[in-house]
């Protein structure tokens, strides 16, 4: 028996190394965001940055530990047995949950997740032993009352006894509070600085930057030394006495010097003090998120490891009656366990590629110019704008015009910075400074009151309080970015219930299936983290792809690329006509969906070029105004194509997925006919647009001719068939659909043909 408990422990802790890749992978955007949107220095120099900042901040985890232990629940009221069940649910369900959210570039919480997971499976287990039999309950009273744990053997326990709800609530009301926090003082913080410095910061800070940097450093410090080293395990209790009761002097010194000794880098040696301030905050925030986050990941394996330890020392324990007194105290962390936690999310943040597709989706939702927006707008995105415009323009009216077109000029955007840049910076380095110093010091404070804050929330909420005074959020954006914010704050809460449900029943599959369902979710859980890879990683693939067929343009090979786009997707839509007629004739559904599929990806990347195209034509500082708009007009004539195309195999995917009544031979035959003289008219377009020969026009025309007269003859037929009653009503919706989407291709082809050739000819 003691042997399975020690390779649960052995599975704890597996779990605990995977949970860190796919929590680290997650959290990495709470102190990247700032470093990577400024671009204030290269990416492998801002992870060597974070990656010393975590290093130093697991040795200041110990603390925190206990949270896992005996903040959620009493430890004390469950045995060995159904312990290590409770932490074994909370892991797997953990790395499932995070996996998740990471595979679709979300950033969630790992401290709610942790925090609903250990209530749910504690809930759980406790429903479980409540439900025991009257002898079990008899017993499990005896030892409460003989340990103190309740005044009388008659006592009623339910299950409030088991939680600890004080201590749960305390912790659940501070990541709710830290969110309204983080936003209201990341908005107020960043509107003062923007009113100090504006857009145009270079000069004042100059003169005043070692003000600034003062300022920022001397928080950095407070949270470091003050906060940061409270929970440290290597401080001793003299040490940290001193520096509690000495705080405000260290502060005065601190501002002043390096008020001082910032001015004079920066005077003396032109040292940029933001760029100072927000590597060196990247570094405090690493090292908070070190500091707070670590217990979501690896606490609870060593809470399993702490009750273990008890079993192996208790000679002749009962796993199942084993009381877990001993958790309820206070417990050492392992210096040795800290480090290498540290070791593997350093590794993470090195290699992880999707840390940087969550740090992606904070980016783009903070990031200073409008582009292309992930989210789509709501209703309620939608009123609030509206609702602040109302508002914006009431205050007009009160405030006096002088002081209004004064404040305004503050917030005038300035380009000079980064004009020219083809990869340019997201936001500016005053307000990445903001971010990253509001973040530490909010995070700092519930680290110091052992209450494990959201790092996410926090830095993902003073990111868009931040954005919102900087104006970022302007009309062209604000609906799109209000709904990213909705989302991400709509999926936080998701977190929160899904973790809760989650962990409640595996800890029942757990008990009641035994080593059998331990085994089970394990191999799950390998397949999904495995599968959600694959799948993470071919769309990185896609919108590398996507992204390169505009950001890859510039007025040398804009020809070959477009010609390499178009050429391309006929090729393809030449193919899937071919495969819808196929599959419609076999009734291959499976067939029909993976024709869907390519069609829908092809949509997808014409779209996206579609929706930049003003990217590529500023690009293109010479090309002529009559090549542009032919190149706009050969795009809208693309992607009307694919429409068609689109729309012809939707239909018939839903048809024989339906399972209706198959297509009669007669018209399987009159498409057939159809499709051969659709690829005559594609591929005549296709050859032309590769060779850049477009002397094949008449051809075309006449090809085009008979393939219209070909659908007009069997749209007559298909009328008589009607009247004659030999097919049914969705026979005749599916068939003139295909009919009419198959016309509108072959008039788009041809419209493709020609704007092509005037795109090509007024390039040349």
């Amino acid at each position: 028996m003691e042997t399975f408990y020690l390779i649960l422990v052995g599975v704890l802790f597996l779990l605990a190394i995977s949970d860190l890749v796919v929590g680290v992978s997650n959290d990495a955007v709470n102190f990247l965001n700032s470093a990577v949107g400024s671009k204030v220095a290269s990416f492998k120099v801002i992870i060597i940055v974070a990656a010393l900042g975590v290093l130093v901040g697991t040795v200041f985890s110990s603390g925190m530990m206990e949270v896992a232990r005996k903040g959620i629940f009493h430890p004390q009221m469950f045995y060995f047995s159904e312990i290590m069940l409770i932490f074994l649910a909370v892991m797997t369900t953990d790395i499932i949950m995070l996996d998740t959210f990471n595979t679709f570039a979300l950033p969630t919480s790992t401290t709610v997740s942790i925090v609903f997971e250990l209530l749910g499976a504690a809930v759980g287990m406790a429903s479980i032993k409540l439900m025991a039999t009257p002898e079990a309950m008899a017993s499990f009273k005896q030892y409460l009352f003989e340990h103190h744990l309740i005044e009388n053997i008659n006592q009623t326990i339910n299950l409030g006894s088991f939680i600890n709800s004080a201590k749960a609530l305390a912790i659940i009301s501070g990541i709710l509070f830290s969110v309204a926090m983080a936003f209201i003082v990341g908005a107020a913080v960043q509107y003062v600085a923007r009113l100090i410095f504006s857009f145009n910061y270079k000069k004042r800070m100059r003169w005043f930057g070692g003000l600034w940097g003062g300022l920022a450093f001397t928080a950095i410090t407070y949270f470091i030394v003050i906060k940061g080293a409270k929970s440290a395990a290597f401080m001793s209790a003299d040490v940290k006495l001193w520096m509690q009761t000495h705080t405000m002097q260290i502060m005065v010194y601190s501002f002043i010097l390096w008020t001082v000794f910032l001015q004079l880098l920066n005077w003396l040696f032109k040292v940029n003090i933001l760029k100072t301030i927000v590597l060196v905050g990247t570094f405090s925030l690493a090292l908070a998120f070190a500091g707070n986050d670590l217990v979501n990941f690896i606490g609870v394996p060593i809470a399993g490891y702490n009750a273990y330890e008890v079993f192996a020392h208790t000679a002749g324990a009962n796993p199942n009656t084993l009381p877990m007194l001993a958790l309820g105290g206070k417990v050492a962390t392992p210096i040795s366990f800290l480090l290498l936690a540290g070791l593997v999310m350093v590794l993470t943040l090195a290699f992880s590629k999707k840390a940087k597709s969550v740090i992606k989706t904070s980016v783009d939702l903070s990031r200073q110019d409008a582009g292309d927006e992930r989210f789509k707008s709501t209703t309620i995105s939608k009123t609030l704008v509206r609702s602040s415009i109302n508002f914006s323009k009431g205050l007009k009216r009160i405030v006096p015009a002088k002081l209004s077109i004064a404040i305004n000029r503050q917030f005038e955007p300035y380009s000079d910075e980064v004009e020219g840049q083809e990869d340019a910076p997201a936001f500016d380095l005053i307000r990445a400074s903001v971010t990253l110093v509001v973040a530490s010091l909010l995070i700092a404070l519930g680290t110091s009151l052992t209450l494990p804050l959201s790092t996410t929330y926090v830095t993902f909420m003073v990111a868009m309080g931040a954005s919102l005074s900087d104006k970022a959020w302007d009309r062209e954006s604000a609906v799109y970015r209000i709904s990213g914010v909705f989302s991400v704050i709509g999926g936080w809460f998701l977190t929160a219930f899904v973790a809760f449900t989650a962990a409640f029943i595996v800890v029942y599959l757990f008990y009641y299936g035994g080593d059998i369902a331990i085994l089970g979710l394990l191999l799950l859980i390998a397949y999904l983290v495995y599968r959600s890879h694959k799948v993470h990683n071919k769309r990185v693939k896609e919108n590398e792809q996507v992204g390169e067929d505009v950001y890859g343009v510039t007025k040398e090979n804009v020809s070959e690329r477009f010609l390499a786009l178009v050429a391309g997707n006929l090729k393809k839509v030449i193919r899937e006509y071919r495969h819808t007629i196929d599959g419609l004739e076999t009734e291959d559904v499976k067939k029909l969906k993976k024709t869907k599929k390519a069609i829908d990806e092809m949509a997808v990347r014409t779209k996206y070029v579609k929706d930049h195209i003003n990217v590529v034509i500023e690009r293109l500082d010479e090309m002529s105004i009559d090549s542009g708009s032919f190149l706009v007009q050969a795009m809208d004539y693309m992607r009307e194509m694919i429409h068609s195309i689109s729309f012809l195999t939707g239909p018939a995917l839903e048809h024989v997925d339906n399972n209706h009544k198959p297509l009669i031979p007669e018209q399987i035959e009159e498409l057939r006919h159809l499709s051969e003289h659709m690829e005559t008219v594609l591929k005549i377009t296709l050859e032309s647009i590769i060779k850049e020969d477009y002397s094949t026009q008449n051809e075309l025309l006449a090809e085009q001719a008979k393939a219209l007269r070909h659908i007009e003859v069997n749209r007559k037929n298909q009328i008589q068939r009607i009247k004659k009653k030999l097919v049914g009503t969705r026979n005749s919706i599916l068939f003139l659909n295909l009919l009419d989407e198959s016309k509108n291709l072959l008039l788009q082809a041809v419209n493709l043909f020609k704007a092509q050739r005037d795109f090509v000819n007024n390039s040349k």
